[in-house]
């Protein structure tokens, strides 16, 4: 320690009235002692290092404080004093990086930054690997939009009751909020129904198609808050005798391919479409009309792909569901999600409906 011990009566002797430069020479070479030794410094080595990084904080200019910043952050031996003091800096360049990324900081720190600093330094915390529901509350309180999204989507960020019922609260009306909201799997089902309750329908179908497993869930939720009776009865459904009759006619002679499926949508048979819909998805009539009769596209996307179905098809499906008022830039959008979406996950998916369907776990 006899190299740190001389820099530090350089330090006590040159810091004070010289030049900028000499500064942040002084501290460079403090960090290449403190970085290149570290691992075998003692705690109380790495205690003398902290006091010399602290004293030299408050004497360094912007850029300089930045530098050390940036060495210290990722530093799982650095000293944690001084990284608090870099942390608490009002510039953002010097903060940004310590806030993010560094695991010396104590929580009494980050809480007190995220109380008295602004957006950017927030935003910087709002990325930690890991954050702790006292500080959360202060980010989704007190931050801005940016804030609240990368808090939301950040699987490390654990909320609190009043962190979750804040982010519900402040993503009504902000559809890519309450979508990531939503996506948080942990979220209690009673902000779930809240969430679902306010959110537009864009919301509920990018709820569904995220995660289609939990799809039937969401529909439930959306149906128990808002009090709409699923249509399943006779009174509420068309008669599907004769076009069930038919479809079996077809079935029965090899005949019911993609290509009758098509036909019957273009022909704008709704019955006939839906029923070979059921029978090729093998699932009940009741849920396909559901989802044709619902304004339900992400049901019919996730079935045609399992079943293969070409987009030439669900064009043909989704302009019939949609009717006359389905813009071309819905269909294009609708397209893009048809893309995306894996065929293992939508086969999942429609096994999940099936077994549910058929009262199985």
């Amino acid at each position: 320690m006899n190299a740190s011990l001389a820099l530090i009566r350089e330090l006590d002797g040159a810091v004070a009235g010289t030049t900028a430069e000499r500064r942040a020479e002084i501290a460079r070479r403090i960090a290449d002692l403190f970085e290149f030794g570290a691992p075998d410094f003692s705690a109380e080595q790495i205690d003398l290092f902290d006091d010399v990084f602290a004293r030299l904080v408050t004497e360094i200019e912007t850029a300089t404080r930045a530098q050390l910043a940036e060495r210290l952050a990722r530093n799982p031996l650095a000293p944690s004093r001084t990284s608090g003091l870099l942390a608490f800096d009002d510039s953002i360049t010097v903060a940004a990086p310590v806030l993010e990324h560094s695991s010396r900081i104590e929580s009494v720190v980050l809480v007190r930054t995220a109380r008295e600093k602004g957006q950017e330094h927030l935003l910087a915390i709002a990325r930690r690997h890991s954050l702790d529901a006292i500080v959360t509350d202060l980010l989704v309180e007190r931050g801005d939009r940016p804030v609240l999204l990368t808090t939301a989507r950040n699987p490390g960020a654990r909320l609190s009751d009043f962190g979750y019922k804040t982010l519900v609260e402040r993503a009504e009306g902000d559809d890519e909020l309450a979508v990531s909201v939503g996506e948080r799997r942990e979220l209690p089902r009673h902000y779930l129904l809240k969430l679902l309750a306010k959110a537009s329908a864009a919301v509920r179908s990018k709820l569904e198609l995220t995660d289609p497993l939990s799809a039937d869930a969401i529909r439930h939720a959306v149906a128990e808050v808002t009090g709409v009776i699923l249509a399943s009865t006779k009174k509420m459904s068309f008669d599907y005798s004769a076009a069930r009759a038919q479809v079996e006619t077809l079935r029965a002679a090899g005949e019911l391919s993609e290509s009758a499926l098509h036909d019957f949508a273009k022909a704008g048979k709704f019955e006939e479409t839906v029923a070979a819909l059921a029978v090729l998805g093998r699932l009940p009539v009741e849920q396909i009309e559901l989802a044709m009769a619902g304004n339900r596209p992400e049901t019919i996307i996730v079935l045609a792909k399992a079943i293969g179905l070409s987009w030439s098809t669900v064009r043909t499906l989704l302009t019939m569901q949609g009717g006359p008022g389905l813009s071309g830039q819905a269909l294009e959008q609708r397209l893009g999600t048809f893309s995306r979406l894996k065929l293992t996950t939508a086969q999942q998916a429609l096994e999940f409906q099936r077994r549910r369907a058929a009262g199985r776990p």
